[in-house]
């Protein structure tokens, strides 16, 4: 479904509950599947947490995760380790263009019997579930991190735990830290010394005992509501919770990043209160290593705000539900950006588009609205939710818009509650 999205008066001040953590959720659902005294509150509502969910609780021999990347390679490691257990984990056309090679290999070097069922290096796999004793695995240390964290997941169901060594520049650092963070948590011992991870078997007394875990907000969805109050008149605020301020989400730099984009967090307890100060605003440069997710979200604010940014560490983009850095390029580029892209690089330069209200484009004027060409999602749920907040320039048009279930199911709702219009088309 297409909608039309409008901010017909100012956006109002509300207190927006936010869903878990999708990175937590769907980390401690495979703990939980490991280790079952485990219970868990404030999951995400996601569709790919749904998916885990599903898998994990079900005994198919083809397990369909659709476009969960996530759950594609924390399952893979899950099902690898499954005595007994025999299965296709499939998914999407798009998962199917997803690399997986690189976990394969190193599951397989710890004795896993993991076949191709279709092209070598990328799923559809064909798993047979064995008893796998451990040991150490070398990887590139620029991966993405979920292939080190389906690792670290499944190593203290190993007899002989695991070691992981990382060789040159890591990538998503607070992803893998979040990981070993949830680890200690329910009290498997684990060490992460320079470029080496030692995760210690449990066994014995060393058994996660029963635990009750809550899960943080995602500051994934807060990186959109904190584009909104960037691109709204000085004032305006928005209170978001739950979360804190020792959060274990990388993506909690959303703090410190939008406060050059004229943004102020307010910590209370367990809420978030997002105010819009007056600043000047200058180019944006940001080294996303460690927090790519929000680089779709921070490339359109500085859009909305006329502004440049140079965005950096975006290696992994490439290969997510879509290729992110293309596909931001081209719809920005239908609004009249001028976008440049590398293979880890994206550069937005600066602009004079928002002339007294009014939205130029080319020797085009749209008084009324963005025209007619709707932004393409490329079935990505992060690109409908980044260009969302344009709504508060002009009306905009968001094609497939239903693809934010992947993450925020109800996140069109939220905005409703902050006097967004929706227009289904």
């Amino acid at each position: 479904m297409d909608i039309r999205l409008t901010l017909p008066v100012a956006v109002a001040n509300r207190h927006i509950k936010i869903s878990g953590s999708k990175s937590e959720t769907n980390r401690l659902l495979l703990l939980q599947a490991l280790f079952p005294g485990i219970t868990i509150e404030n999951a995400s509502s996601s569709d790919d947490s749904e998916v885990m969910l599903k898998a994990l609780a079900g005994n198919d021999d083809v397990v369909d995760i659709h476009h969960a990347g996530t759950a594609m390679r924390f399952l893979t490691a899950y099902y690898a380790q499954q005595e007994s257990r025999e299965v296709v984990l499939t998914g999407s056309a798009r998962m199917k263009e997803r690399p997986i090679a690189i976990l394969v290999d190193a599951l397989r070097s710890l004795g896993a019997s993991i076949e191709y069922a279709e092209e070598e290096g990328f799923p559809p796999l064909k798993i047979i579930g064995r008893k796998l004793s451990g040991g150490r695995v070398t990887l590139p240390a620029n991966i993405s991190s979920q292939y080190i964290t389906a690792l670290l997941l499944i190593a203290g169901r190993l007899d002989n735990g695991l070691e992981l060594t990382l060789e040159g520049e890591i990538t998503s650092r607070p992803y893998i830290e979040m990981t070993l963070a949830l680890l200690k948590e329910i009290g498997i011992a684990a060490n992460f010394q320079g470029n080496r991870i030692i995760v210690q078997p449990a066994t014995g007394n060393r058994q996660p005992a029963t635990i009750n875990l809550t899960v943080e907000s995602d500051w994934s969805s807060a990186s959109y509501f904190y584009s909104i109050i960037a691109l709204s008149p000085e004032g305006t605020a928005i209170t978001l919770s739950s979360y804190k301020k020792d959060s274990l989400q990388g993506d909690s730099a959303l703090q410190h990043i939008y406060r050059k984009l004229g943004v102020e967090t307010k910590f209370d307890n367990d809420t978030i209160t997002l105010r819009k100060e007056n600043r000047q605003l200058s180019t944006v440069n940001c080294q996303l290593n460690n927090t790519p997710d929000i680089a779709q979200t921070i490339a359109v604010t500085c859009f909305g705000l006329g502004i440049g940014c140079h965005l950096t560490g975006l290696h992994t983009l490439k290969i997510k539900e879509t290729d992110r850095l293309s596909a931001l390029k081209a719809e920005l580029g239908k609004l009249g950006a001028k976008v440049d892209i590398t293979d880890d690089t994206l550069t937005l330069y600066p602009h004079s588009l928002f002339t007294a209200g009014v939205l130029h484009l080319g020797s085009f004027s749209f008084g009324e609205g963005w025209g007619e060409d709707p932004i393409q999602t490329y079935n990505d749920h992060r690109m409908a939710m980044a260009f969302a907040p344009l709504a508060i320039k002009r009306d905009i048009i968001i094609q497939d818009a239903g693809v934010v279930s992947k993450s925020y199911p109800v996140f069109w709702d939220d905005l409703k509650r902050l006097g967004f219009e929706i227009t289904a088309l």
